[in-house]
């Protein structure tokens, strides 16, 4: 089957090779964009496109926009995707690392590298917007004595050689993503699907123990919480949405979870229901 999936970046981004990988029994065609905003703008303009959005990173913590982004577009989350991320430093053919005398990327992918970045002081270090981007900006620019940070896949779409690999500080560095879709294609497309594990996002009355109390309730129920993440709730002083993912192996229980903390909660909304993600390397 055939997938259009937007993404924020471009050809060789990483989420360009979250997207083919997740969905790796279909024919996968990328729409790239600029920001994340974008993906959902262009998903509203052709409920038949799917996204794939960063929302967590194991270093970097959470992309706290993109759970609001989420939220306030109405789509449902279909299922996420662990990608291992591993760095490569890239530049024009014939390059040597000690012809290097720029190297570009996102600031994301600078501060995972920061050792490595460190062995070479004689190099002034840019921020870009993009990992992917900086590979093809060098690239179509010619530009000698210039290096970015960007998967391995970059390096091969815009004919770079790559200089050194795996210079992340962290091997266990790892970004979660998350699919997602138009509510009516979500339901066509899950509706025979593997469901054990849930994105949930409520508010709570400004009240004493409020969130003790639906805690205790999951836990009762034998719901697994495997994160919780605030936001505060702009126009409302020091009030918060908590945006919570459970796993579940008894999808009756679950719905009775949810049934039980209703009551305790305020606008408790189901983000998306789906197979809990494997773990690429």
């Amino acid at each position: 089957m055939e997938r259009k999936v937007a993404i924020q970046g471009i050809a060789g981004s990483y989420h360009d090779i979250a997207a083919r990988r997740y969905f790796e029994n279909d024919e996968v065609e990328t729409i790239p964009c600029n920001t994340f905003r974008d993906v959902i703008t262009t998903i509203k303009r052709d409920p038949s496109i799917l996204g794939l959005m960063a929302i967590e990173n194991t270093i970097a913590g959470s992309l706290l926009q993109n759970h609001e982004l989420i939220r306030e577009s109405g789509f449902s989350v279909i299922g996420e995707y662990k990608l291992r991320i591993s760095h490569s430093l890239v530049a024009l053919p014939g390059t040597k690392l000690e012809d290097v005398k720029e190297v570009n990327s996102h600031p994301i992918a600078l501060m995972q590298c920061t050792e490595f970045l460190d062995t070479i002081p004689y190099a002034k270090v840019v921020e870009k917007d993009d990992t992917a981007g900086s590979a093809r900006w060098i690239a179509e620019n010619k530009l000698e004595g210039h290096a970015a940070i960007c998967g391995k896949l970059a390096a091969e779409i815009y004919g770079m050689e790559v200089l050194a690999e795996g210079i992340e500080t962290n091997k266990r560095n790892f970004t979660r993503f998350l699919a997602i879709a138009d509510r009516w294609t979500a339901d066509e497309m899950m509706k025979d699907a593997i469901k054990n594990k849930a994105s949930l996002v409520f508010a709570l009355p400004h009240t004493a123990g409020s969130l003790s109390k639906v805690l205790s309730v999951l836990s009762f129920y034998d719901m697994n919480l495997t994160k919780i993440q605030s936001l505060p709730i702009i126009g409302r002083e020091w009030e918060y949405m908590f945006y919570i993912n459970l796993t579940f192996n008894d999808y009756t229980r679950y719905r009775q979870a949810l049934d039980a903390i209703r009551p305790l909660t305020k606008d408790l909304k189901i983000l998306g229901e789906y197979e809990e993600g494997r773990q690429g390397l």
